[in-house]
């Protein structure tokens, strides 16, 4: 996605979640993302929000978030973005 687009969906609101590990959170986040990391998701859905909720997810390169993008959209969430790895994320 388009880093303007999931700064747009950050502006208006939109959850960040952070899918790495624990540990990878601790060291670094983006400023008000949440950890719910990709191995624990499914058994997380109660944190993520409502289906239709804007929801930004990223990870270190984007692999995980893609995964998590798409296990997101499989389980109903209809307004998921994969904005990539940290450094992808807008500032």
């Amino acid at each position: 996605m388009a880093a303007s687009n999931v700064k747009d969906m950050i502006m208006a609101g939109a959850k960040v979640i952070d899918v790495r590990s624990e540990g990878e959170f601790a060291d670094e986040a983006y400023p008000g993302a949440v950890n719910i990391p990709l191995d624990v998701l499914p058994s997380k859905l109660d944190s993520v929000g409502p289906k239709d909720g804007a929801i930004v997810l990223y990870c270190a390169s984007g692999a995980r978030s893609a995964a998590a993008a798409r296990f997101l959209k499989q389980a109903g969430y209809t307004n998921v973005a994969n904005a990539g790895g940290l450094d992808d994320m807008p500032s």
